[in-house]
Protein backbone atom coordinates (compact mmCIF):
# COMPACT_ATOMS: atom_id res chain seq x y z
CA UNK A 1 0.00 0.00 0.00
CA UNK A 2 0.96 3.80 -0.34
CA UNK A 3 0.10 6.62 1.73
CA UNK A 4 -2.62 8.48 1.00
CA UNK A 5 -2.18 11.07 3.99
CA UNK A 6 0.94 12.12 5.59
CA UNK A 7 1.00 14.27 8.53
CA UNK A 8 4.70 15.79 9.06
CA UNK A 9 6.21 17.28 12.34
CA UNK A 10 2.13 18.87 12.68
CA UNK A 11 1.31 21.44 15.20
CA UNK A 12 -1.06 23.72 16.07
CA UNK A 13 -1.85 26.69 18.45
CA UNK A 14 -5.04 27.69 19.64
CA UNK A 15 -5.32 32.00 21.39
CA UNK A 16 -1.27 32.44 20.32
CA UNK A 17 0.08 35.41 22.59
CA UNK A 18 -3.07 35.39 24.65
CA UNK A 19 -3.50 33.77 27.90
CA UNK A 20 -6.02 31.27 26.41
CA UNK A 21 -3.21 30.64 24.34
CA UNK A 22 -2.87 26.30 23.90
CA UNK A 23 -0.94 23.56 22.27
CA UNK A 24 -3.77 20.89 20.89
CA UNK A 25 -1.67 19.00 19.10
CA UNK A 26 2.31 18.73 19.37
CA UNK A 27 4.72 18.14 16.18
CA UNK A 28 2.66 14.99 14.81
CA UNK A 29 4.30 12.71 12.48
CA UNK A 30 1.92 9.67 11.41
CA UNK A 31 0.97 8.56 7.68
CA UNK A 32 -2.06 6.56 6.79
CA UNK A 33 -2.13 3.73 3.98
CA UNK A 34 -4.70 3.59 0.98
CA UNK A 35 -7.77 1.95 1.75
CA UNK A 36 -7.13 1.19 5.06
CA UNK A 37 -9.25 1.57 8.18
CA UNK A 38 -7.51 3.59 10.90
CA UNK A 39 -9.18 3.98 14.48
CA UNK A 40 -7.79 7.10 16.52
CA UNK A 41 -8.08 6.80 20.09
CA UNK A 42 -6.99 9.25 22.84
CA UNK A 43 -8.61 11.06 26.01
CA UNK A 44 -10.82 13.85 25.89
CA UNK A 45 -8.10 16.84 24.95
CA UNK A 46 -5.81 14.78 23.76
CA UNK A 47 -6.40 16.22 20.09
CA UNK A 48 -8.49 14.07 17.84
CA UNK A 49 -11.02 16.79 16.80
CA UNK A 50 -8.06 19.19 16.20
CA UNK A 51 -6.13 16.93 14.14
CA UNK A 52 -9.59 15.73 12.23
CA UNK A 53 -10.18 19.23 11.15
CA UNK A 54 -6.44 19.63 9.76
CA UNK A 55 -6.95 16.34 7.92
CA UNK A 56 -9.30 18.18 5.33
CA UNK A 57 -8.06 21.80 5.92
CA UNK A 58 -10.46 23.09 7.85
CA UNK A 59 -7.60 24.27 10.16
CA UNK A 60 -4.04 25.71 9.10
CA UNK A 61 -1.50 24.46 11.24
CA UNK A 62 0.54 26.62 13.20
CA UNK A 63 3.54 24.27 11.67
CA UNK A 64 3.95 21.45 10.07
CA UNK A 65 1.67 20.44 6.51
CA UNK A 66 -0.59 17.69 5.83
CA UNK A 67 -0.18 15.97 2.22
CA UNK A 68 -2.85 14.25 0.69
CA UNK A 69 -1.80 11.88 -2.14
CA UNK A 70 2.03 13.68 -2.15
CA UNK A 71 0.43 17.32 -2.14
CA UNK A 72 0.38 20.12 0.38
CA UNK A 73 -3.47 21.01 0.91
CA UNK A 74 -2.40 24.57 1.82
CA UNK A 75 -0.85 25.05 -1.41
CA UNK A 76 -3.12 27.33 -3.01
CA UNK A 77 -6.75 28.15 -2.08
CA UNK A 78 -7.98 25.46 -4.95
CA UNK A 79 -5.86 22.63 -3.92
CA UNK A 80 -7.64 23.21 -0.65
CA UNK A 81 -10.80 23.65 -1.72
CA UNK A 82 -10.23 20.18 -3.66
CA UNK A 83 -8.77 18.33 -0.29
CA UNK A 84 -12.42 18.92 1.29
CA UNK A 85 -14.15 16.98 -1.33
CA UNK A 86 -11.50 14.51 -1.43
CA UNK A 87 -11.77 13.95 2.56
CA UNK A 88 -14.91 13.94 3.85
CA UNK A 89 -15.50 14.44 7.67
CA UNK A 90 -18.50 13.54 9.51
CA UNK A 91 -18.85 15.31 12.31
CA UNK A 92 -20.11 13.77 15.70
CA UNK A 93 -23.68 14.47 16.04
CA UNK A 94 -23.92 15.26 12.16
CA UNK A 95 -27.74 15.05 12.55
CA UNK A 96 -27.60 18.50 13.82
CA UNK A 97 -25.92 20.26 10.25
CA UNK A 98 -29.24 18.86 8.14
CA UNK A 99 -31.32 21.74 7.19
CA UNK A 100 -32.77 20.58 3.67
CA UNK A 101 -36.11 20.17 3.18
CA UNK A 102 -36.19 16.53 1.92
CA UNK A 103 -33.61 14.16 2.83
CA UNK A 104 -33.06 13.66 -0.98
CA UNK A 105 -31.88 17.49 -1.14
CA UNK A 106 -29.49 17.03 2.10
CA UNK A 107 -27.57 14.62 0.69
CA UNK A 108 -27.84 15.92 -2.71
CA UNK A 109 -26.19 18.82 -1.04
CA UNK A 110 -22.55 18.32 -1.07
CA UNK A 111 -22.53 16.50 -5.39
CA UNK A 112 -24.17 19.93 -6.26
CA UNK A 113 -21.43 21.77 -4.81
CA UNK A 114 -18.95 20.03 -6.46
CA UNK A 115 -20.84 21.37 -9.93
CA UNK A 116 -21.61 17.78 -10.93
CA UNK A 117 -24.58 17.02 -14.05
CA UNK A 118 -28.26 16.08 -12.68
CA UNK A 119 -27.66 12.53 -13.81
CA UNK A 120 -24.65 11.80 -11.54
CA UNK A 121 -25.98 13.67 -8.81
CA UNK A 122 -28.93 11.52 -8.32
CA UNK A 123 -26.97 8.44 -9.05
CA UNK A 124 -24.58 9.32 -6.05
CA UNK A 125 -27.71 10.00 -3.70
CA UNK A 126 -28.84 6.69 -4.80
CA UNK A 127 -25.60 4.96 -4.20
CA UNK A 128 -25.30 7.07 -0.63
CA UNK A 129 -28.54 5.89 0.66
CA UNK A 130 -28.23 2.01 0.17
CA UNK A 131 -25.32 2.18 1.67
CA UNK A 132 -26.77 3.56 5.09
CA UNK A 133 -29.34 1.57 4.71
CA UNK A 134 -31.92 4.60 3.44
CA UNK A 135 -35.15 3.38 1.25
CA UNK A 136 -35.79 5.21 -1.93
CA UNK A 137 -39.17 6.16 -0.37
CA UNK A 138 -37.18 7.79 2.46
CA UNK A 139 -35.66 10.32 0.05
CA UNK A 140 -38.78 12.56 -0.10
CA UNK A 141 -40.07 12.67 3.40
CA UNK A 142 -38.85 15.40 5.37
CA UNK A 143 -35.22 14.69 7.48
CA UNK A 144 -36.81 16.16 10.70
CA UNK A 145 -39.77 13.88 10.83
CA UNK A 146 -37.20 10.48 11.26
CA UNK A 147 -35.56 9.27 14.34
CA UNK A 148 -32.01 10.58 15.42
CA UNK A 149 -30.81 7.81 14.28
CA UNK A 150 -32.20 7.56 10.64
CA UNK A 151 -31.30 11.63 10.57
CA UNK A 152 -27.52 10.22 11.01
CA UNK A 153 -27.84 7.69 8.28
CA UNK A 154 -28.97 11.11 6.19
CA UNK A 155 -26.10 13.09 7.53
CA UNK A 156 -23.62 10.46 6.87
CA UNK A 157 -25.02 10.00 3.23
CA UNK A 158 -24.70 13.38 2.31
CA UNK A 159 -20.96 12.92 3.06
CA UNK A 160 -20.45 9.57 1.18
CA UNK A 161 -22.60 11.06 -1.42
CA UNK A 162 -19.53 13.01 -2.30
CA UNK A 163 -17.49 9.68 -3.06
CA UNK A 164 -14.59 11.23 -1.36
CA UNK A 165 -11.42 9.24 -1.13
CA UNK A 166 -11.02 9.52 2.62
CA UNK A 167 -13.63 9.35 4.96
CA UNK A 168 -13.58 10.66 8.41
CA UNK A 169 -16.04 9.57 11.00
CA UNK A 170 -15.75 11.51 14.98
CA UNK A 171 -17.85 9.41 17.12
CA UNK A 172 -20.24 8.31 14.53
CA UNK A 173 -22.39 5.69 17.47
CA UNK A 174 -22.75 8.69 19.89
CA UNK A 175 -25.96 8.33 21.60
CA UNK A 176 -27.46 5.40 19.49
CA UNK A 177 -28.69 2.50 21.00
CA UNK A 178 -26.82 -0.97 21.04
CA UNK A 179 -28.70 -2.19 17.70
CA UNK A 180 -28.15 0.94 16.01
CA UNK A 181 -24.35 1.31 16.67
CA UNK A 182 -24.23 -2.40 15.63
CA UNK A 183 -26.32 -1.79 12.15
CA UNK A 184 -24.07 1.57 11.50
CA UNK A 185 -20.58 0.07 11.86
CA UNK A 186 -22.00 -2.39 9.92
CA UNK A 187 -22.86 -0.21 7.20
CA UNK A 188 -19.66 2.36 7.51
CA UNK A 189 -17.40 -1.52 6.92
CA UNK A 190 -19.70 -2.26 3.98
CA UNK A 191 -18.96 1.02 2.59
CA UNK A 192 -15.30 0.97 2.51
CA UNK A 193 -15.36 -2.75 1.32
CA UNK A 194 -17.42 -1.68 -1.99
CA UNK A 195 -15.65 1.45 -2.67
CA UNK A 196 -11.65 0.84 -1.24
CA UNK A 197 -11.89 4.01 0.35
CA UNK A 198 -9.52 5.34 3.47
CA UNK A 199 -11.62 5.16 6.40
CA UNK A 200 -10.55 6.79 9.50
CA UNK A 201 -12.77 6.93 12.76
CA UNK A 202 -12.42 8.50 16.26
CA UNK A 203 -14.13 6.47 18.98
CA UNK A 204 -14.41 5.86 23.04
CA UNK A 205 -15.43 2.27 22.10
CA UNK A 206 -12.29 0.21 21.97
CA UNK A 207 -14.61 -2.70 21.08
CA UNK A 208 -15.83 -1.16 18.52
CA UNK A 209 -12.54 0.40 16.80
CA UNK A 210 -10.26 -3.00 17.60
CA UNK A 211 -12.86 -5.02 15.36
CA UNK A 212 -12.88 -2.51 12.64
CA UNK A 213 -9.85 -1.18 12.22
CA UNK A 214 -6.63 -2.14 10.57
CA UNK A 215 -4.44 -0.23 12.51
CA UNK A 216 -4.81 2.70 15.95
CA UNK A 217 -3.47 5.84 16.02
CA UNK A 218 -3.56 6.41 19.99
CA UNK A 219 -2.92 10.27 20.79
CA UNK A 220 -2.20 11.70 24.25
CA UNK A 221 -1.35 15.48 25.25
CA UNK A 222 -1.47 15.96 21.81
CA UNK A 223 1.19 14.05 20.13
CA UNK A 224 1.05 10.10 19.30
CA UNK A 225 1.72 7.73 22.09
CA UNK A 226 1.49 4.81 19.66
CA UNK A 227 0.57 3.26 15.86
CA UNK A 228 0.34 -0.18 15.34
CA UNK A 229 -2.05 -2.93 14.94
CA UNK A 230 -4.44 -3.37 17.68
CA UNK A 231 -3.19 -6.87 19.13
CA UNK A 232 0.19 -4.77 19.19
CA UNK A 233 -1.65 -1.71 21.32
CA UNK A 234 -3.85 -3.55 23.30
CA UNK A 235 -0.48 -5.66 24.82
CA UNK A 236 0.49 -1.93 26.28
CA UNK A 237 -2.96 -2.12 28.61
CA UNK A 238 -1.05 -0.70 30.95
CA UNK A 239 0.14 1.86 29.52
CA UNK A 240 -2.95 2.71 28.04
CA UNK A 241 -4.73 2.67 31.52
CA UNK A 242 -1.95 4.97 32.69
CA UNK A 243 -2.97 7.97 29.72
CA UNK A 244 -6.74 7.95 30.50
CA UNK A 245 -8.03 4.84 28.02
CA UNK A 246 -9.39 1.36 28.62
CA UNK A 247 -9.21 -1.94 26.62
CA UNK A 248 -11.68 -3.83 24.93
CA UNK A 249 -14.03 -6.08 27.30
CA UNK A 250 -12.53 -9.34 25.91
CA UNK A 251 -9.03 -8.14 26.19
CA UNK A 252 -9.43 -6.77 30.29
CA UNK A 253 -10.67 -10.47 30.71
CA UNK A 254 -7.52 -12.24 29.22
CA UNK A 255 -5.23 -10.22 31.22
CA UNK A 256 -6.76 -11.04 34.35
CA UNK A 257 -6.12 -14.30 33.11
CA UNK A 258 -2.82 -14.23 32.76
CA UNK A 259 -2.13 -12.24 36.25
CA UNK A 260 -3.87 -15.49 37.03
CA UNK A 261 -1.57 -17.79 35.89
CA UNK A 262 -3.54 -19.08 33.17
CA UNK A 263 -1.76 -19.55 29.97
CA UNK A 264 -3.57 -16.96 27.17
CA UNK A 265 -2.87 -14.21 24.94
CA UNK A 266 -3.02 -11.28 27.08
CA UNK A 267 -3.92 -9.23 24.09
CA UNK A 268 -6.43 -11.02 22.88
CA UNK A 269 -9.29 -8.89 21.64
CA UNK A 270 -11.88 -10.17 19.70
CA UNK A 271 -14.45 -12.85 20.78
CA UNK A 272 -13.46 -15.55 18.16
CA UNK A 273 -9.99 -15.92 19.23
CA UNK A 274 -11.09 -15.78 22.62
CA UNK A 275 -13.17 -18.69 22.27
CA UNK A 276 -10.73 -20.57 20.52
CA UNK A 277 -8.12 -20.34 23.59
CA UNK A 278 -11.18 -21.29 26.15
CA UNK A 279 -12.02 -24.30 24.31
CA UNK A 280 -7.84 -24.84 23.42
CA UNK A 281 -7.41 -24.66 27.66
CA UNK A 282 -10.67 -27.05 28.19
CA UNK A 283 -9.28 -29.44 25.79
CA UNK A 284 -6.02 -29.52 27.38
CA UNK A 285 -7.77 -30.11 30.53
CA UNK A 286 -9.54 -32.75 29.47
CA UNK A 287 -6.71 -34.60 28.10
CA UNK A 288 -4.38 -34.15 31.55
Amino acid sequence: MSAIIEVKNLSHTYSIGTPFEHKAVVNMNFTVEKGEFLGIIGHTGSGKSTLMQHLNGLLKPTEGEILLGGENIHKDKQTTRAARFRVGLVFQYPEHQIFEETVYKDIAFGPKNMGLSADEIHQRVLRAAAFVGLKEEDLELSPFNLSGGQMRRVAIAGVIAMEPEVIIFDEPTAGLDPAGCKSLLSNIKDYQKATGATVLMVSHSMDDVALLADRLLVLNEGSVEMLATPSQVFVHAERLQQIGLTVPQVTALFLRLKQLGISVDPATYTLDSAVAQLLSLKGGKRHA
